[in-house]
């Protein structure tokens, strides 16, 4: 028999094919464990595939200024501990669950169906993130090549760009508006003043409109921004193609799905450490630089800011979303372990090295800003800015000064790039392992073909992304798409696993597959699980729901219907979790509401590991509903 066709006589598991189907799958390997969605080719192919999903943008772009405006090194006390009690514990949840039932993020709630919107809210989010997030590697890909240039064209206000009056790579003196004796008033420079040894009258003084070279770069050429998300204006055409550019890489990288992708993470995973370490060195070496350093994590630290909810509430959200935690990425990835991988290891190394990249990195950007600040005779606050602020204007502003300044950009916004693909490549498999998982008997020997036309379905639904407005777009979806539905789905997710499902069962279900622990290796992990994870995650939704802003872009407020529409995706994300538990509560067996809620949170009867090296045996999901769970012979 060809290693591809593999026969499963009398065996049918977790929404897997039914008993005596031949399995034709393209992407499965002989040495695979799991015959019909196969396996990761090796466990560096996962963890690689793990890390660069974990570690993003957000890495690069706010950590580094959470850390300076929370206190500086004082912000670590509680950006561990916030590690210690939400991040870590979401993750190696996800991690085991997903490697226990060898499915994806919806299928994987045959543990506790009434539960199963939580899934369907966590792939949702992870879809329109995914098609906004591509639009933002498509800005990187833009400056990328806009960096084979010498000089760097945000360098300075060059006119065949387009640069207006108001650029300055310097603030304008401003004018005074100066009343002379008869009257009359007359509008004088400062040039002027000191040659009549006048001076300007408090409150007369004419500030004239300034943007830095790189800021009107970014606003009046990469984006072509329009003045409000009212003015879509056109495509701009360069970003369409450098977004058809971005889904183009992970189509091909994802074409043969973990098998492909798992290969690619090499560099995509590795790559932004060799662009740190350069821009480290390069960087220390700068006139100025230990100024950035100290507004960073050094002299600048004070531990009085650990009095303040809100440093706790900024360590405790960035824990959350760095980690990628309640996405269904995790679950994904997961699900194509080998039944008797260490995930609780695995947890811990990719945790870890997160974290310690988000440090390392703000090293990297404020050494480099921290010259910046001294070659303008600044403060350091004055030129340290978050998110796209970051990544496209103070940055690039700060390499432009540098020698080879050119090579210092390409470097740059390719680590950028990177970075970006490596979160992509894992939410694409996210989906696509949702749909193959729910189509098994059609979609899983076309996965090459389902992943090509999400990938230009998605380009598509993109399209708001590179237009004028695009910015605005952006921003907006990421303001209320990354926030309150994800909160939601990890809370619900800790409630369906270990108060439903029961978290006795569930740690039998992990120690089947990494061994028997003893009662204090899973003390903590059950105090986090039961109540400490979902407490703080319950606080930190109210505290964001309470402390509740309309979203900017820049001093530019959104109008009220974008606000509202804002609303209604959260509405959307969510809705799935009711409506789901009333159809499986509907679908149950029972003479009554209770009886129908108990049988809608029972596992289903084919609820259970996938073991190849047990066919013939299934998961007894009758004691397991007692909290034992075991293997009964057929």
């Amino acid at each position: 028999m060809d290693k591809k066709e593999l026969a499963l006589p009398g065996f049918s598991k977790n929404n897997h094919l039914p008993e005596d189907t031949v399995v034709t799958n393209e992407h499965v390997d002989e040495s695979d464990e799991n015959v019909e969605r196969g396996n990761w080719s090796s466990k560096t192919d996962y963890l690689l595939s793990m890390i660069g999903y974990a570690v993003g943008l957000g890495n690069v772009w706010r950590f580094p200024y959470l850390a300076y405006k929370n206190g500086g090194g004082a912000f670590l006390i509680p950006y561990v501990v916030m590690l210690a009690l939400a991040g870590m514990p979401l993750f190696f949840l996800e991690c085991s669950l997903g490697q226990f039932a060898s499915l994806g993020p919806v299928a994987v709630w045959q543990a506790v169906p009434i539960f199963q919107g939580v899934g369907i809210t966590m792939v949702l989010v992870s879809t329109l993130v995914t098609i906004y997030y591509n639009c933002i590697i498509g800005y990187s890909l833009y400056y990328l090549f806009a960096s084979f240039q010498s000089p760097l064209p945000w360098s300075d206000c060059f006119s065949w760009w387009g640069a207006d009056e108001t650029c300055s790579r310097t603030p304008k003196d401003p004018l005074c508006n100066l009343t002379l004796g008869d009257g009359y008033f007359e509008i004088v420079n400062t040039t002027w003043l000191h040659g009549n040894n006048e001076t300007c009258p408090n409150g007369s003084e004419i500030h004239l409109p300034h943007q830095g070279p790189s800021e009107q770069y970014w606003d009046n050429v990469a984006l072509r921004r329009s003045s409000s998300i009212d003015e879509t204006g056109e495509i701009v055409w360069y970003l369409a193609l450098c977004l058809l550019l971005a889904w183009i890489i992970i189509g091909v990288a994802l074409s043969k799905g973990i098998k492909s992708s798992g290969k690619v993470v090499y560099f995509t995973a590795t790559f932004p450490y060799v662009v740190l370490i350069i821009l480290l060195v390069r960087g220390a070496t700068l006139e100025g630089a230990y100024k950035g350093i100290e507004y960073y994590i050094g002299s600048q630290s004070n531990i009085t800011k650990l009095r303040d909810a809100e440093v706790w509430k900024d360590a405790a959200t960035q824990i959350f979303f760095s980690l990628s935690v309640a996405w269904g990425g995790l679950t994904a990835l997961s699900s194509y372990n080998k039944f008797n991988n260490n995930c609780y290891s695995d947890a811990i190394i990719i945790c870890v090295v997160n974290c310690a990249t988000s440090v390392f990195a703000g090293f990297a950007i404020f050494s480099v800003l921290g010259h910046m600040a001294h070659v303008q005779d600044k403060l350091v606050p004055e030129v340290a800015k978050a998110g796209f602020g970051l990544a496209f204007i103070a940055y690039p502003e700060a390499l432009a000064q540098l020698p080879v300044a050119p090579l210092w950009s390409i470097l740059f916004f390719f680590m950028l790039v990177t970075l970006g693909l490596g979160s992509q490549f894992a939410s694409i498999e996210t989906i696509v392992t949702t749909l193959l998982d729910r189509f098994p008997n059609y979609l899983r020997s076309k996965r090459t073909f389902v992943t090509a036309g999400i990938c230009l379905l998605f380009f598509f639904l993109g399209f708001a992304c590179v237009t004028q407005a695009g910015i605005y777009w952006i921003n907006l979806i990421d303001h209320f798409t990354a926030g309150w539905g994800i909160l939601i789905a990890a809370i619900m997710e800790l409630i369906g696993l270990t108060w439903i499902y029961g978290i006795n069962r569930f740690i039998k279900d992990i120690e089947m597959m990494i061994g028997e622990k003893n009662w204090l290796f899973w003390l903590w992990w059950r105090a986090c699980w039961v109540i400490i994870s979902p407490v703080l995650l319950l606080v930190i939704l109210t505290w964001s729901l309470v402390t509740f802003h309309p979203p900017k872009y820049g001093p530019d407020e959104y109008p009220g219907w974008a606000t509202a529409l804002g609303w209604c995706m959260i509405i959307f994300y969510i809705m799935w979790i009711p409506i789901v538990a009333v159809v499986k509560i509907v679908q149950a067996e029972g003479s009554n509401l209770w009886q129908k809620i108990v049988a809608a949170s029972k596992p289903t009867p084919d609820w259970g590991p996938y073991l190849k090296q047990h066919k013939g045996e299934r998961y007894n999901t009758d004691s397991a509903q007692a909290g034992i769970p075991e293997m009964a012979k057929l």
